[in-house]
This record gives structure tokens, C-alpha cells and sequence, in this order.
């Protein structure tokens, strides 16, 4: 045969293959969610995230150090909350001595470099475990906004650098905007998360938390998996409305909406690898039918290639060493 073009010349060493690839991978590519308990010296594993554990925050502040020395330069901030401290507003989010606010400012003090994006949602502080205030058995937006408002100005007072609104109510992204505007948080950003889907891939994640919801399931707020063409409509009216970071989450079953969006839009798409991938990938190599090393780095260079300028995944320290190495 006389072949003209051989798309194989291109693919015939790794010398050639590194010269031509399309998509990089690099530390800076990461951010790391982080859970929190009261207490010190508490490190408690999450049986249904092998690797991964709620620790108090003596030991976090330990761990952020280790994180930045690897080149891992964000966090993403949950706390689990008492149960005693839970009812239907959820005031105890924006209590300036609450347990996230202390974790942000003592986070700040520790590595003031490390970019900090708490959590915004009300599920750890709700009686009910849903993202919102409950009114005869409704998600109501509009009160729910306003106690968003309170909680993401509360973080930005303790030292936030992106307040990070996950509960997927209408209007908050604007409102928290104007907040922050109106209280001089000028330098202050917001990653939404504008493409929430109503997965089952969260499991894990809400034994974390015990953030489970208490009643029926998340479905008249995070998005119908079957949809993309809403999720391009949640961006564009979260862009307009400030946010400076969208986020789809999950990300591996959904890398066909980081595509889209990446083509339609100008502004960083975030990408979290959610619990459920964690721990499905962490079950086959625990098994022996994956290959550890090589599955962490091919599943996030995938989310990359789609379009994301930030992970979020629980493989950060992980493939943090591997690509060290």
C-alpha cells in the first residue's frame, strides 16, 4: 500500500506522542474538597470513601500544608455540623464562631496562598438535609436565597476567597453578588454551581455529611440528567448574573455538557469528580481490575480535555504525587 497520510507516524514513540498531546495535565488543574468535624485529633475515615476522612481542623490545617507543598493550591470546604446545632433555617451557617468560619480564617492564616472556596448550601445545617428552608414539604427559594446571602457573607468576612453556592436555588447567584458588592467583598468571586444534576452518584458524599435528605429526594432543584440544553440555560443566567466560575457536576457521566458549555461560553468551567466516581474507581483497583496510577490520571485528564480549567476530585493528593513523580 501507498499511503499518503499514516495517522500512526504520529503515535510511534512516547517521545512523538508527548510532543503531540493535545491535553496536559498539572497540579494546578486541582482543587481538593475537604471535610471538617469538631474536635481535635479526629480523623475519622468514610467507610464508603476509602482514603478519605473527616478530620478536625488541628489536623486539616496539617494537611493544607502537605497540599501546598504538592502543588495543590485549592480547597473546597464542608463541614459536618452537630446535630444540635441543625434546624429548618440553618442560622447556624453564617455564625461568625461557627465551625466553617473558623476553619477559613485558620486556613488562611496557616497557608494565606491557598485559595479557599467554602461550600454554600444549607443540607449540613438542616434538620430536613435539604439545600433549603422547608415549608409544608416544599424547597422554598426565595427565604432560602436570603439565608445563602447571610452564609456566603459570613465566609467572605472570614477570609473566602470564592464563596461557592451549591444548592441550585433561583436568583442567588445575583443576589450574592449584589451582597458582595454592597459590603466592599469587591476581590470576592463566585463559583456557582451551575450544572447540579440530580444524580446518584452522591451517595458516599452524604454519608460524609449525614446530609442525606430527610423527606422525598432533590429533584425540584438540582437538574433532570436527561437535559443538557437546560444546563446551558442555568449558565448563561448564572454568567449574567456574576458568577465568575460555573461548575457541572457530576463530572465523568457529564462531560458531554463540560463540552457544550466550553464552546459556548468564555468564563472558567470547574468540573467536580464527585464522591460516587471516587469510590467506584477506588472499588475496582481495590479489586485488582484497575490499575491505580494510570485510572486516577486517564479519568482526570479526560475531564480536562472536555473543557475544565478546575477539578474538584478526591484523587488531588493522589495524582498530585503521581505527576510529582
Amino acid at each position: 500500500m501507498i499511503l499518503h497520510s499514516r495517522n500512526r507516524r504520529l503515535r510511534s514513540s512516547q517521545s512523538i506522542r508527548d510532543l503531540m498531546r493535545e491535553t496536559t495535565l498539572t497540579t494546578d488543574d486541582f482543587m481538593l474538597p475537604l471535610f471538617i468535624t469538631e474536635g481535635n485529633n479526629i480523623k475519622e475515615e468514610i467507610s464508603s470513601m476509602p482514603g478519605i476522612y473527616r478530620q478536625s481542623l488541628d489536623l486539616t490545617l496539617k494537611e493544607i500544608k502537605e497540599l501546598w507543598s504538592l502543588g495543590i493550591k485549592a480547597v473546597n470546604l464542608y463541614v459536618k455540623v452537630s446535630d444540635n446545632l441543625k434546624d429548618n433555617t440553618g442560622k447556624e451557617a453564617w455564625n461568625k464562631e461557627g465551625l466553617m468560619q473558623q476553619a477559613i480564617k485558620a486556613i488562611k492564616d496557616t497557608v494565606p496562598e491557598m485559595i479557599v472556596m467554602p461550600d454554600v448550601a444549607l443540607d449540613p445545617y438542616s434538620i430536613y438535609g435539604h439545600d433549603g428552608i422547608v415549608k409544608e414539604g416544599k424547597i422554598i427559594n426565595d427565604e432560602t436565597v436570603d439565608a445563602l446571602v447571610k452564609m456566603s457573607l459570613s465566609h467572605a468576612e472570614a477570609g473566602a476567597d470564592f464563596v461557592a453556592p451549591s444548592d441550585m436555588m433561583d436568583g442567588r447567584v445575583s443576589a450574592i453578588r449584589k451582597a458582595l458588592e454592597e459590603n466592599h467583598f469587591h476581590d470576592v468571586g463566585i463559583m456557582s454551581y451551575t450544572a447540579k444534576y440530580a444524580s446518584s452518584y452522591y451517595g458516599p458524599f452524604r454519608d460524609a455529611l449525614d446530609s442525606a435528605p430527610g423527606f422525598g429526594d432533590k429533584k425540584t432543584y438540582q437538574m433532570d440528567y436527561c437535559n443538557s440544553k437546560e444546563a446551558i440555560n442555568e449558565a448563561l443566567k448564572d454568567i449574567n448574573e456574576g458568577a465568575d466560575i460555573i461548575m457541572v457536576k457530576p463530572g465523568l457521566p457529564y462531560l458531554d455538557i463540560v463540552s457544550k458549555l466550553n464552546e459556548l461560553v468564555d468564563v472558567p468551567i470547574s468540573v467536580y469528580q464527585v464522591s460516587g466516581e471516587y469510590s467506584m474507581i477506588k472499588a475496582a483497583v481495590n479489586q485488582g481490575w484497575l490499575d491505580n496510577n494510570k485510572v486516577i490520571i486517564e479519568s482526570l485528564s479526560c475531564i480536562k480535555r472536555a473543557g475544565a480549567s478546575l477539578i474538584t476530585t478526591y484523587f488531588a493528593k493522589e495524582a498530585a504525587r503521581i505527576l510529582n513523580s
